[in-house]
C-alpha cells in the first residue's frame, strides 16, 4: 500500500475536484467520499443523478493507493490508526472549505462503504454543525469510542444511513445494531434499509438521499 505525501510537508494528502453548481454563486456543498478501491472518478455521475442544480459537489480521493484505486485506511492492519489519520485529513478539508466560503451549515458530508465510515466518524466529531451526513452501506469502527468523543454539536447533527439487506461485504445486521446503539444515545439518525447488495441502489434509494439533502438546506 502506498501513501501520497505532500512534497514539502512530508505527510499524506487528499486530492479533490470541485464540480460547480449550475446555479451561480451557490455556497451549498456536498463532499463525496468513495469506497475501498474506488476513486473520485466513480462518482462523476452523482450531480446528474441528484439533479440539484444549486448543489456544488466536491469529489475526494482517499490518501492511500489500493490496487488501482484509493483507500481511507488499511482494512487488515492498524485500521484505527488509518481511520484517525484520514479523519484528521477530512477535518482539515472541512475547515478549508469553510475558509473558502462554503459554510459548515451548508455542507453535506456523503460517503459510501469506507466513505460512509469516514463520514460518520468525522461528522459526529466535527465541532461545527453541518447540513447533514449521508452514509451508505458502511459501518462504524467503534461505537462506544465514537460516543465518548462526540463533538459538542453532535446531537444537533442530522444523519441518514442506508444499507442493503443482501450486503455480503458489510453485514446488514452489524450495521443496524451499531446505528441503534448510536440512536439510543440521542443521535438523530434516519435509518433506511433496501433489498440490495453492496452498492447504491436504484432511484428509490436516490430519492431518499435527495429528499434528505433538500431538507438539510430548508
Amino acid at each position: 500500500m502506498f501513501i501520497r505525501f505532500h512534497p514539502w510537508l512530508n505527510r499524506p494528502v487528499l486530492t479533490t475536484d470541485l464540480l460547480p453548481a449550475a446555479q451561480r454563486d451557490s455556497r451549498r456543498l456536498l463532499i463525496a467520499l468513495h469506497g475501498l478501491g474506488d476513486s473520485m472518478e466513480g462518482y462523476r455521475w452523482l450531480p446528474g443523478a441528484l439533479n440539484l442544480p444549486w448543489l456544488n459537489i466536491l469529489l475526494v480521493n482517499a490518501p492511500d493507493e489500493y490496487y488501482g484505486g484509493w483507500s481511507w485506511y488499511d482494512i487488515v492492519r492498524d485500521s484505527a490508526v488509518g481511520i484517525g489519520r484520514s479523519r484528521k485529513l477530512l477535518t482539515d478539508l472541512l475547515d478549508r472549505q469553510r475558509a473558502a466560503g462554503f459554510p459548515s451549515e451548508q455542507t453535506i458530508l456523503f460517503g459510501f462503504s469506507q466513505g460512509c465510515l469516514m463520514t460518520l466518524e468525522t461528522g459526529l466529531r466535527y465541532p461545527h454543525k453541518l447540513a447533514g451526513l449521508v452514509g451508505i452501506s458502511g459501518y462504524v469502527s467503534d461505537p462506544e469510542k465514537l460516543l465518548a468523543e462526540l463533538s459538542p454539536v453532535a446531537l444537533q447533527q442530522r444523519a441518514l444511513v442506508t444499507h442493503g439487506t443482501d450486503d455480503r461485504v458489510i453485514p446488514f445486521a452489524m450495521t443496524r445494531e451499531q446505528i441503534n446503539t448510536l440512536k439510543a444515545e440521542g443521535l438523530h439518525i434516519e435509518w433506511h434499509e433496501f433489498v440490495k447488495e453492496h452498492t447504491i441502489a436504484d432511484e428509490a434509494e436516490l430519492d431518499v438521499i435527495r429528499e434528505f439533502i433538500v431538507r438539510g438546506f430548508a
